[in-house]
C-alpha cells in the first residue's frame, strides 16, 4: 500500500500532536482562579500571583532541561519512538494535576509534565529534517507552529465549557486521556523514517531525500550523511550560537503572553473563568495566521530563487518588526477586547519570525545534529522564559505590566541581532578543513 503525500499526513499528526500540548498546557492557567480560589482563599491577588508564577517558573525550568533531554533522546531512539514515550508521559502528568492540594504538588507534577512536553519542539524539529526537503521545512514548521495556536485557540473554550460541568480536577484528567488516544494513529501510520518507510511512494521518496541539500554537501549525487560534528565541534560555530541565542530572546515573547494572559486579563480587566475562556484565545488566531504566512512566504520566496539565507532574515526581520510597536501599544490598551486584538497582532509576527528561527538548525547542519541543536536552542529559550516568568509577578504589581512588555521588545531586537551578526551567511555548514 502506497499513501500519495504521506509527509503531509506525519507533519499533521505533529501539528495535531501540538494542539493537544497547548491544550494540556493552558489548563492550568485557564483554570487559575478556580484552584486559587478552592485551594488559597485568604490570600490577596499578589500573593496568588506569587505562587502562580512560581509553579509556572517550575514548569519552564523543567522545560528547558527536557529540551536537551528529548533533543538526544529523539537522535537517539528515532522520532517514531520519541513521540509516542513524549506525549505518553505529558498525558499522564497532566492527568495527575486532579491530585494536586497546594504549590508543593502542583510544582512537582508541572516539573514532569514540563520534561515531557518538551519533546514535542526538538521531535518536530527533526521530524521536520527527516520529511522535508529545504524548500518546504519553513511551510511544514508553521503548519507545526499553528498547531501551538489553534491548542491555544480552542484550549480556552473547551477548558470554560467545561468548567460548567466539571471540576478543575476532572477537567485535568479529560484533556490527558486525549493525548493517550493520539498515539493509535502516530503508531499506526508513522512506521519508520521516509528512506524505508513502505507506505511512501517511490517518486515522494526522491522528492523528498533530493531536496535535503544537507545530505548531498559535495554535490556528488550521492546522499551521504553530511556534516555530523561531535557536540563540541557543533558548540565551535558561532551560526550554532547564534541558533541558541536567537532562541533565548525570542521564545520568552511567546512565554509571556501564553503563561500571563489569564492572569492579566484576571487581575487588570477583572474577567473570571468563563470569561477569559471567551477572549483570551483571540490572540491565539494571530499566532495561527502567522504561522501559516511566514510559511507560505518563505516557501514562496525560495520557489522564486531567493536564497535560503536571503529569505530566512527577510522572514525573521519582518515579524520581528510587527512585534516590536506592539508592545508599546500594550502599555495603555483601553479595554480587554483591544489588548487581545493587539496581542493578536503581536503573536501573528512572533510566529511569522520563530517558524523561520526553528529551521534554522536543518538549514545549516545534517539530520544527525538537527534535533541535539535544537534542543540545546530550545533548553536556552526555556531559560530565558524561566527568567522572565520569574520576574514578571515583581515587575507586575499592583497590575502595572508595562515594564514586561518593554522587555519583550528589547527581547526581539536581540533575537533580530542574533540572526544576522551571527549567522552571516545560512546555507549547508561544511567540516573545516
Amino acid at each position: 500500500m502506497k499513501i500519495k503525500g504521506l509527509r503531509w499526513w506525519v507533519v499533521g499528526l505533529v501539528a495535531l500532536a501540538a494542539v493537544i500540548n497547548y491544550i494540556d498546557r493552558q489548563a492550568f492557567g485557564a483554570l487559575w482562579p478556580d484552584i486559587a480560589k478552592e485551594l488559597f482563599p485568604d490570600m490577596t491577588s499578589d500573593e496568588t500571583k506569587l505562587i502562580y508564577g512560581t509553579i509556572s517558573a517550575v514548569f519552564i525550568l523543567s522545560y528547558a532541561a527536557g529540551q536537551t533531554i528529548f533533543g538526544k533522546i529523539f537522535d537517539w531512539i528515532g522520532t517514531r519512538i520519541g513521540f509516542a514515550l513524549s506525549i505518553g508521559i505529558w498525558s499522564l502528568a497532566t492527568m495527575v494535576h486532579a491530585f494536586a492540594k497546594g504549590m508543593i504538588s502542583f510544582s512537582i507534577f508541572r516539573s514532569i509534565l514540563g520534561i515531557a512536553e518538551a519533546g514535542n519542539w526538538p521531535g518536530a524539529a527533526k521530524a521536520n529534517a527527516e520529511w522535508f526537503p529545504t524548500k518546504e521545512r519553513a511551510f511544514a514548521q508553521g503548519i507545526f507552529n499553528s498547531g501551538a495556536a489553534i491548542g491555544g485557540i480552542v484550549a480556552y473554550p473547551i477548558i470554560g465549557l467545561l468548567s460548567v460541568y466539571l471540576s478543575w480536577q476532572a477537567i485535568f484528567v479529560c484533556v490527558g486521556l486525549v493525548g493517550l488516544l493520539w498515539l493509535v494513529p502516530w503508531l499506526f501510520i508513522v512506521k519508520s523514517s521516509p528512506d524505508k518507510h513502505p507506505w511512501l511512494s517511490e517518486d515522494e521518496k526522491k522528492y523528498i531525500l533530493s531536496g535535503q541539500r544537507n545530505e548531498d554537501a559535495d554535490k556528488d549525487g550521492n546522499f551521504e550523511e553530511g556534516y555530523n560534528p561531535s557536540t563540541g565541534k557543533l558548540l565551535k560555530h558561532k551560526e550554532s550560537w547564534g541558533v541558541i541565542i536567537a532562541s533565548a530572546a525570542i521564545d520568552p515573547i511567546w512565554w509571556l503572553f501564553i503563561v500571563w494572559i489569564p492572569i492579566y486579563l484576571n487581575e487588570v480587566f477583572g474577567l473570571n473563568v468563563k470569561e477569559i475562556a471567551f477572549s483570551a484565545w483571540v490572540p491565539y488566531v494571530g499566532a495561527m495566521l502567522g504561522a501559516w504566512f511566514g510559511g507560505l512566504l518563505a516557501q514562496n520566496r525560495l520557489s522564486k530563487g531567493w536564497s535560503v539565507d536571503k529569505t530566512r532574515k527577510m522572514v525573521i526581520t519582518l515579524g520581528c518588526l510587527v512585534m516590536i510597536p506592539c508592545f508599546f501599544l500594550l502599555k495603555a490598551p483601553g479595554s480587554a477586547i483591544n489588548a487581545v486584538i493587539i496581542m493578536a497582532v503581536l503573536l501573528f509576527g512572533f510566529q511569522i519570525a520563530i517558524g523561520n528561527v526553528q529551521t534554522l538548525p536543518s538549514d545549516m547542519f545534517s539530520g544527525k545534529v538537527v534535533g541535539t541543536l535544537s534542543g540545546f536552542a530550545g533548553t536556552a529559550a526555556k531559560l530565558g522564559a524561566f527568567g522572565l516568568t520569574i520576574l514578571v509577578p515583581m515587575l507586575t504589581t499592583g497590575g502595572n505590566y508595562t515594564s514586561a512588555f518593554l522587555i519583550g521588545g528589547a527581547l526581539a531586537i536581540v533575537a533580530l541581532l542574533a540572526v544576522w551578526v551571527l549567522c552571516p551567511k545560512i546555507e549547508p555548514i561544511k567540516e573545516s578543513k
